[in-house]
């Protein structure tokens, strides 16, 4: 399955028994904002009842794809394959500017993984086995310094594991927006080498220990309360080890 025939509608997820059960109410408006992968219409920002979630483990995430491996660095200006950064922890993945006002934008997605950060806190267990990994759209002004900077205490905290990573350039992002099926627009100079990614739509992608994409949270599912709960279900997916990596 590829990415683009992942992007879901917003729903929560059934238990594996009593489907019915399930069902939330929606209006028209909103149902149809979530189907166009658009926010959904003023005043109703957060349609999650988190009262309302299937228990973890008694539902499936299905393998969406691989998540795509290449060259990034990390904030303290190392060379990492992306790959083996990801792998043995479940891992919740933006893509970010640092510099974004956008408030359907990068500073949404700060707040949505600021409290799943929190959540975390308040669960060791699960903490052991999971990452937060922020990667910048702009390699030209988010360096690893930068990165180190905008993540601060977070990237600093040994008891949840935040990473802020950047590329050496444009080109070695690219491969891996397309790979995680990211949309960008690209502005290149007047040679047509690529400069900056500029419009994107929001997207988080949940990625297993094996680095299998297996959720995509818009900016209409954004809900840390299911982000949580999608960990939790992937760590019972594996019988609750603590990653040792």
């Amino acid at each position: 399955m590829t990415i683009d025939s992942a992007a879901r509608r917003w729903r929560v997820r059934a238990p594996v028994a009593g489907l019915a059960a399930a069902a939330m109410a929606a209006t028209a408006d909103l149902r149809a904002a979530r189907d166009a992968d658009q926010p959904p219409p003023p005043g109703q920002r957060s349609p999650l009842d988190a009262s309302r979630l299937p228990a973890a483990g008694t539902y499936q995430l299905p393998r969406l794809q691989a998540a795509p491996d290449g060259e990034v660095l990390t904030s303290d200006g190392r060379r990492r394959r992306l790959h083996a950064l990801l792998g043995g922890r479940s891992s919740v993945v933006s893509f970010i500017y640092t510099y974004c006002r956008d408030p359907e934008g990068c500073p949404l997605a700060w707040r949505t993984l600021e409290t799943v950060h929190d959540l975390l806190l308040a669960d060791p267990t699960l903490a052991a086995s999971a990452q937060l990994v922020s990667l910048s759209f702009d390699p030209t002004n988010d360096t690893p310094e930068q990165m180190r900077l905008f993540g601060g205490q977070r990237a600093r905290d040994p008891r949840v594991r935040w990473q802020f990573l950047t590329t050496a350039s444009v080109r070695r992002l690219l491969p891996l927006l397309e790979g995680f099926g990211q949309e960008v627009t690209v502005e290149t100079d007047a040679r047509g080498r690529p400069t900056r990614t500029l419009n994107h739509l929001l997207r988080i992608f949940l990625v297993d220990d094996e680095r299998q994409v297996r959720e995509i949270y818009s900016v209409a599912t954004l809900a840390p309360e299911a982000i949580v709960n999608d960990l939790r279900t992937l760590n019972m997916e594996r019988g609750g080890a603590k990653a040792t990596g």
